[in-house]
């Protein structure tokens, strides 16, 4: 299944986050540009104030790598979703679509909070930010990082052993923050962890479908 392009020479593009699902920009796309991305797996669209071929991140170096691509069912409408190196939008932010203008109750969505303070983080190594804990930490390096982890688990254990809910809701908060730290310097994904929870949420379920004691 293909887009009709002598029929429509350019279909819109809705270019959406792998990993948290957030919509990132809308672009479109012509027979050229939808040939580049089948074959190099990067996100490429045609510009049209510029009349040309627009291979997303070419100046910036915020490249867009292809996860998965669909079409509507009228076949006129691709949806992306891509694996975003830096920030979508040309104004800095991580998606364009920052105007809002109908607010929404926290708990009325699904909020992605843990891949969102990911993407912070690799948002802070393309555009540091002068003052950014983030900044200094990554700079510092694999032993200071390691060292934080390390402070932040046994103030939650001491969180822990007072029966202060309060102060240890903080206490992960800020432990769960300098493990993902921890996670970007060393290349671990969100997306990694959720793959090894769900193999061994798996085996377990098998377990107890085959009526075997077991552990998780």
């Amino acid at each position: 299944m293909a887009p009709d392009f002598k029929k429509q020479e350019l279909i819109p593009a809705i270019v959406q986050d792998y990993y948290t699902k957030q919509v990132l920009m809308l672009a479109y796309v012509n027979q050229e540009s939808y040939n580049y991305m089948l074959e190099n797996r990067e996100t490429c669209f045609y510009s049209r104030s510029k009349q040309k071929l627009w291979h997303k991140g070419e100046e910036s170096g915020h490249f867009q790598k292809i996860k998965r691509m669909c079409l509507d069912c009228d076949n006129d409408t691709l949806l992306i979703q891509v694996e975003q190196a830096g920030v979508a939008c040309h104004m800095g932010k991580f998606s364009c679509f920052f105007n809002e203008v109908v607010n929404y109750t926290e708990n009325e969505i699904d909020n992605p909070i843990i891949e969102n303070v990911y993407n912070m983080i690799k948002e802070r190594v393309i555009n540091p930010k002068e003052g950014s804990y983030t900044n200094y930490l990554l700079d510092k390096g694999i032993d200071k990082i390691c060292k934080k982890v390390g402070e932040e688990a046994t103030e939650t254990i001491i969180a822990a052993k007072n029966t202060d809910k309060e102060a240890l809701i903080e206490e992960i908060s800020d432990l769960a923050y300098h493990i993902l730290v921890l996670m970007y310097d060393k290349d671990v994904t969100v997306e990694d962890i959720k793959a090894k929870l769900t193999e061994r949420h798996k085996k377990e379920c098998n377990k107890k479908t085959e009526n075997k004691k077991g552990e998780y």
